[in-house]
């Protein structure tokens, strides 16, 4: 092989490249000569991926309902993948800000054209059969979801509607945590009593979910947003993009999935509560609870009609 000017180069900052860490190159290259070429199947991790579809029941349909599921986590890790690196960048440019909108609301807006596979991908019937061997898990546990939550915009725009108030930037984490919005899925306000789906998803998530607020309660999307120069928070392509990904969220998204919810849970007389014992109509409808991420963005009339017009 003839070693090029090109091929010195390269061979010269691969040595950069491990005298930097206090690699030895020779050895690295050395060890090229024993590994094996990569394939597809284990780059992608197939074998893996493709056995992590495990049924409670012998119905068919309830596969349906586990990969669609799964391919929704997967979306919310590219989603916060994206909103990590965008948050976590000084001074984002304003094209910079817009590109990783983009992709974080073209994630979103795959998200909700997919609804279809669960409204017409299920035989009604085996769904409301397989769905009781699920209780009390629900969707309402998707820890991924609420993480976007938490970096997409300032807290008090996630706490339920009726304690805002009473809540502030000086609010303790834990507390705030206690009047999140989903807290209405997972707790009798009459009582205070939480419910077992709540309990299980605290004692699972909730150091996580307060580390999470903490590092994100300056660098969510919005405060982003706001560190842009008072000329590019004008920007007309990027207001766009910011709007476009707060309805996508808070109304299409959450209304493919109460549509969807609707079709099946009240496709048979009698009790119409989810899985996890919530009002769930409630809980999932945007005008009830008003969830938007970036309220300065809309007119008045725009947040007080949210979610009315679906």
């Amino acid at each position: 092989m003839e070693i090029t000017a090109q091929l010195q180069a390269q061979l010269n900052e691969l040595d950069n490249k491990y005298k930097s860490l206090n690699q030895n190159t020779e050895t690295h290259l050395e060890g090229l000569l024993w590994s094996k070429p990569i394939t597809y199947w284990d780059y992608i991790q197939t074998d893996a991926l493709l056995n992590l579809q495990i049924q409670r029941t012998t119905l068919p349909d309830e596969m349906v309902f586990i990969m669609y599921h799964q391919v929704n986590e997967l979306l919310f890790k590219m989603i916060l993948w994206e909103i990590d690196q965008l948050s976590h960048t000084e001074k984002p440019s304003t094209a910079y800000f817009t590109e990783k909108l983009g992709r974080i609301s073209r994630y979103f807006d795959m998200l909700t054209t997919s609804f279809t596979i669960m409204m017409d991908g299920m035989e009604p019937e085996q769904y409301l059969k397989f769905r009781n061997t699920l209780t009390p898990a629900s969707g309402f546990q998707s820890a991924q979801y609420r993480l976007i939550e938490f970096a997409s915009t300032d807290l008090i725009n996630l706490i339920d509607f009726r304690y805002r108030a009473t809540i502030d930037r000086n609010t303790p984490y834990e507390h705030a945590l206690d009047h999140l919005y989903w807290q209405a899925a997972g707790k009798d306000y009459k009582t205070g009593e939480k419910s077992y789906l709540l309990l299980q998803f605290e004692k699972k998530y909730k150091s996580l979910f307060l580390g999470f607020m903490e590092e994100y309660n300056t660098i969510n999307l919005w405060r982003k947003f706001k560190e842009l120069p008072e000329a590019d928070q004008k920007n007309a392509e990027l207001v766009k993009a910011m709007r476009h990904y707060d309805k996508t969220v808070n109304i299409t998204w959450v209304m493919g999935h109460f549509n969807a919810a609707k079709k099946y849970i009240e496709s048979v007389p009698g009790n119409h509560e989810a899985t996890g014992g919530s009002d769930w109509k409630k809980y999932m409808l945007p005008k009830y609870q008003k969830r938007i991420f970036f309220p300065e963005l809309w007119s008045q009339e725009e947040l007080d009609t949210w979610g009315e017009d679906v």
